[in-house]
């Protein structure tokens, strides 16, 4: 692919404007607009219920320069769909020249969950369109719920860390596998650890005919119970210990887009977080959870290396 001018793309007008409110050291606004840095063509965006939909969307006004539909949390693989089949019906009859992408995004909420079954079918489909899934692992929307991408041993409302229950008992839904296995152009996961690979990733799922799906791993301050400032720190630390492998599928074969030199302990992932404090209490460690943590990591890890070989 070209080479990647950051430095002129930051000047490039971004569709999302800085009028929203998503909470300060949000990682989702900056997800969108690094995934714009990489389109080129004018955009369609359909929005699912979530974080960025009540943030930028807040009647009667709107953060966002391009059309943006907003539909219920479990349809935006249908309403991509229906976006992507009249415009090539409508360009078919000669009512557009442009290159219009479809771009839908969805939170874990609305793409592993409520979501999930709208979206498979709209991959299966085939229709041409990218979903961009912003997964900070929870539904922050309502209130900080686990979600199926709520890692294990997270504190979240409903599956609060105690004497009951050390947080999530269950791990996190592997939906770029799920994807992936849906024999789609591409599937691609990364996170803010890397600009450049976040807009490359983008750039490759909107230029490749056909469904594309990418999910960007982003931080929630609330959740995840850190500094605004830490987002891009949070992030390298998620890509340096494995915990979110950077990969991408291309017509099936795997490729790792980032492996770190020396991988860096989940530990520390997972102690620069305040949803895991319950794990490092001082005389009371849960240790044994965060060996399962690097179990899981390692686990997974060598799955992905065995795919990409």
């Amino acid at each position: 692919m070209d080479t990647i001018d950051l430095k002129k793309l930051t000047e490039k007008k971004s569709p999302l404007t800085e009028g929203h409110r998503s909470c300060p050291g949000c990682g989702a606004p900056t997800a969108i607009r690094q995934a714009f840095m990489g389109i080129d063509d004018p955009v369609v965006v359909v929005g699912a219920t979530g974080c960025m939909e009540v943030s930028t969307t807040v009647y009667p006004y709107s953060a966002w320069r391009v059309p943006f539909l907003h539909v219920a949390f479990e349809n935006a693989g249908a309403a991509v769909s229906g976006v992507a089949a009249a415009y090539k019906a409508m360009r078919r009859r000669g009512e557009f020249k442009e290159n219009i992408k479809c771009v839908a995004f969805g939170g874990d909420g609305g793409t592993y969950d409520i979501g999930l079954q709208s979206l498979s079918g709209a991959l299966e489909r085939g229709h041409d369109f990218t979903y961009i899934c912003y997964n900070n692992q929870g539904y922050m929307n309502t209130g900080s719920q686990r979600s199926s991408a709520t890692p294990r041993s997270a504190n979240a409302t409903t599956s609060p860390s105690g004497s009951v229950i050390p947080g999530k008992l269950q791990r996190a839904k592997n939906l770029t596998e799920i994807a992936a296995a849906h024999d789609i152009p591409y599937v691609a996961q990364t996170t803010l650890h890397d600009p450049i690979d976040v807009i490359r990733k983008v750039k490759r799922a909107v230029e490749t005919p056909g469904p594309a799906f990418v999910n960007i791993l982003v931080p929630c301050t609330l959740f995840w119970r850190i500094e605004p400032a830490d987002q891009a720190k949070i992030c390298r630390l998620a890509a340096d210990s494995r915990f979110w492998p950077i990969y991408e599928v291309v017509d099936g074969e795997y490729r790792v887009t980032y492996t770190p030199k020396k991988p860096t302990p989940v530990e520390d992932f997972l102690r620069a977080q305040g949803r895991y404090a319950h794990l490092f209490k001082k005389g009371n460690e849960r240790r044994d959870l965060i060996a399962q943590a690097q179990a899981d990591v390692d686990s997974e890890w060598e799955k992905l290396l065995e795919k990409a070989k």
